[in-house]
């Protein structure tokens, strides 16, 4: 088991954050050893609080409409070690430390392992593999 990282925003950091009409932001998943982007999820106010005092991802479920704690079913736990927000303030970046076998619902290490194009087949990005950077 790994530990996550309490980053103490700023107020005014939080307040440049820039929600969608649903109150939600993108919030992307990268593995901070390797740069494998492993996962893009949602993420309310209260989320990416949450996610900055614990030091682990928590996410906004748009199909429950609930906090998701990654990792509590799952024990596929992401701990946080740098938190960023894009120029625009209206996507976030997480580099984790993804415990367990992977990211994706699927037992993929990413959830990215399907790639556009005729000669693409879907590949499945293993531990210890890297995927997309």
């Amino acid at each position: 088991m790994s530990a996550g990282a309490r980053i103490d925003a700023t107020p005014e950091q939080l307040a440049a954050v820039q929600y969608d009409a649903d109150g939600l932001v993108p919030a992307i998943a990268q593995d901070v050893s390797d740069g494998t982007i492993l996962m893009m999820a949602w993420m309310n106010a209260e989320t990416l609080q949450l996610t900055l005092q614990e030091g682990r991802t928590v996410y906004w479920s748009r199909s429950r409409h609930e906090v998701w704690r990654k990792g509590d079913t799952s024990g596929e736990v992401q701990w946080v070690q740098q938190a960023f927000y894009d120029c625009d303030a209206d996507a976030l970046l997480f580099k984790v430390i993804q415990d367990g076998n992977g990211a994706c619902h699927t037992g993929a290490r990413s959830c990215f392992f399907r790639a556009f194009g005729p000669d693409q087949p879907d590949q499945a990005i293993q531990p210890g593999q890297n995927g997309p950077v």
